[in-house]
């Protein structure tokens, strides 16, 4: 059993594969996404360097005006040096009272900070140093730290300058502090924004692909669907077409292409019941001349020896052709019957090694004229439902091919049985035939040498008729064979008619060679 993680895994894998829909809606969420982060970060990005230098601008425009109007104050003061702590000191509360949206820090005379509410931390150190050595005005990012209990640390900005004193000759750093919280606010509030529409985008985006692509592929899948059961036999499907779109010109399309397949088997099957009832008809009306000239050619058959040696040849031949002849005429019926559907079982429990047994001793006189031998073995319950007749029919045309091809040497004829099917292989180590030409031995009128004269006289159809009498009985019939090696066939009926099959009780590669070849079904040999 497959992990849970290898199934969740492969069920995407596979439906990303298998269904067009399922990509186009991955892709375009994928697409939405990555286009909406980049879109979503840029737009933060843009908004917050734009609040930031406002901020910035604003806080410094607001401190120099609070430095000018300090020292403005400063300079008309008169307090002494004695005095100056606690005169900064009240610079920093008046000025930081009537701003209200900064707070000042100001550091007096031996390092003591005059500040209303704000730890003197939270001046940077670099700030500090960079105010005390020179005269400008400087700007630093800082964390404000609050002395009032219950106010949390909050961004900020830190603006330092100096402060001069006239009355005492002195400059004192003063910093001016601008806590950042609603700038803060304001890009979470952006952010929240963007990201809430990008989602809703994404979403949005998704569905419409989602619609578009089911507006693209139902008809695709409709007409996929129309294929199918046209290739199943349903010639009169067709598409439902409706506008004048590059869909709807589709529909109509295979709609033409199935009505021309239509007529195109309509045809075919017009032409192989009229073949089928030439061949089924000229076999009747030949038997009735065939009998007449069967009952004339027996007639001088059988008075053969009162002619002379030519004679006697020529009465010899003409029986002989005479023979074969209404053999290709029965074989033509049979498989006439076959192509047009009207072959039926005679089913019966019958043991098949019996059949065989029988079928071989009938064959015995022909394989002693060949100095071939012949041997059966049998292996477990061979009884099955079946046709008798056909299959001993089956039986003769797999020994005497053997015998006619297998160069005189023993041919073995194995018979067994398992659970679910009866099997009989014949074996011979004659000529063989190629790999590639295992589904051609069964072909109507196939040989393997065109050259090689027929022993027994064959008509060429017996192994076609052999393997439609194997299909008629939901059985297998293959064959393997190697040149110089001889071949096997093997024959494998289901124990009760309509099992499927499964498997055969008798492999089909000889034992005797090794590695064992492919097995073909009759299914794989039509």
């Amino acid at each position: 059993m497959k992990p849970p993680i290898t199934r969740v895994v492969r069920a995407p894998a596979r439906a990303w594969l298998t269904s067009l829909p399922f990509r186009v809606i991955v892709s375009t969420f994928v697409a939405s996404v990555i286009i909406m982060v980049l879109g979503g970060f840029l737009l933060v990005r843009q908004a917050s360097t734009g609040i930031l230098a406002a901020k910035r601008q604003a806080s410094i425009q607001e401190a120099s005006t609070a430095l000018d109007r300090m020292q403005q104050e400063l300079r008309l003061s008169n307090s002494d040096s004695s005095s100056i702590y606690e005169r900064l000191n009240q610079l920093a509360i008046e000025v930081g009272s009537q701003a209200g949206q900064y707070r000042i820090i100001i550091q007096g005379p031996v390092s003591g900070y005059a500040s209303v509410g704000i730890d003197a931390a939270t001046v940077p150190d670099n700030l500090a140093q960079a105010v005390q050595q020179g005269g400008g005005m400087y700007l630093a990012s800082t964390m404000v730290r609050y002395t009032q209990p219950g106010l949390a640390d909050e961004p900020g900005l830190v603006v330092g300058s100096q402060l001069y004193a006239p009355s005492v000759g002195e400059s004192y750093p003063v910093y001016f502090i601008f806590p950042e919280g609603k700038e803060v606010q304001t890009l979470d509030v952006v952010q929240g924004a963007a990201a809430s529409t990008g989602a809703l985008l994404t979403l949005a985006l998704t569905i419409m692909a989602g619609l578009v692509t089911r507006q693209v592929v139902g008809p695709v899948r409709r007409a996929s669907l129309a294929a199918e059961r046209l290739a199943s036999g349903h010639l009169n499907e067709r598409m439902d077409v409706r506008g004048t779109t590059e869909l709807a010109s589709l529909g109509r399309s295979i709609n033409n292409m199935a009505a021309e397949i239509q007529r195109q088997i309509g045809q075919l099957e017009e032409l192989s019941r009229v073949q089928q009832q030439f061949v089924s008809d000229v076999s009747h009306e030949l038997r009735t001349p065939l009998t007449t000239v069967k009952m004339a050619a027996e007639l001088l058959y059988d008075q053969r020896d009162e002619f002379d040696v030519s004679e006697a040849r020529s009465a010899e031949l003409m029986h002989a052709e005479l023979e074969r002849f209404e053999g290709l005429l029965g074989d033509l019926l049979e498989i006439s019957r076959f192509d047009a559907g009207a072959a039926v079982l005679t089913l019966d429990e019958t043991d098949l090694a019996s059949v065989v047994r029988a079928e071989v001793e009938a064959q015995q006189p022909f394989a002693d004229r060949l100095h071939t031998r012949l041997s059966v073995h049998v292996r477990g319950d061979t009884t099955a439902e079946m046709d008798a007749r056909r299959v001993r029919r089956i039986l003769r045309n797999l020994i005497t091919n053997a015998i006619e091809h297998g160069e005189r040497r023993p041919i073995v004829i194995t018979v067994a049985g398992d659970e679910q099917a009866v099997a009989v292989t014949v074996r011979d180590h004659g000529v063989g035939f190629l790999p590639s030409q295992n589904t051609q031995v069964f072909h109507r009128f196939w040989r393997a040498d065109p050259s090689r004269t027929r022993t027994v006289g064959g008509t060429g159809l017996g192994l076609a008729i052999a393997l439609e009498d194997a299909r008629l009985h939901g059985g297998w019939l293959s064959a393997w064979g190697r040149p110089r090696k001889g071949a096997q066939f093997r024959l494998t009926l289901p124990r009760r008619h309509g099992q499927i099959l499964t498997g055969s009780p008798l492999p089909l590669a000889p034992v005797d060679v090794m590695p064992p070849a492919r097995s073909f079904s009759s299914r794989e040999l039509a």
